[in-house]
């Protein structure tokens, strides 16, 4: 005699496949959007650590000139990701969901010019 799952038994494993794959799918997305507002926030933190060190060393050397956008990209040790754009003094973070966040170089600082992009508002 041979064994076999009925047919009940496979309609059933796939109801409850189908169940657990709807659950799953859209906690996926939501995780994935998470951690790109991450990498944006350590990009940001990043570009202002570059500033202020760069800053800190033309100080000590006596320059008194400002950084500008295309400097402070050059300071990063493994540049903007492909979800940020630059345009001269600003930089420009857009979100799976098409939400931009715009920052712009000025005094020597990374300042918030505007955002959309939930997460991102306390920067």
């Amino acid at each position: 005699m041979k064994k076999a799952f009925t047919m009940m038994e496979l309609v059933f494993v796939i109801a409850i496949i189908g169940v657990l794959a709807a659950i799953a799918v859209p906690k996926f997305a939501a995780t994935r959007d998470d951690a790109f507002i991450s990498r944006a926030r350590a990009t940001v933190s990043s570009l202002r650590n570059a500033i202020a060190t760069e800053r800190q060393k033309r100080v000590l050397r006596g320059e008194f000139d400002d950084i500008t956008g295309d400097e402070a990209v050059e300071l990063l040790e493994y540049g903007l990701t492909s979800d940020w754009s630059q345009d001269g003094d600003t930089f420009t973070f857009t979100a799976p969901d098409g939400s931009t966040c715009e920052f712009v170089v000025e005094d020597n600082k990374l300042k918030k010019d505007s955002c959309d992009v939930g997460g991102m508002n306390d920067l």
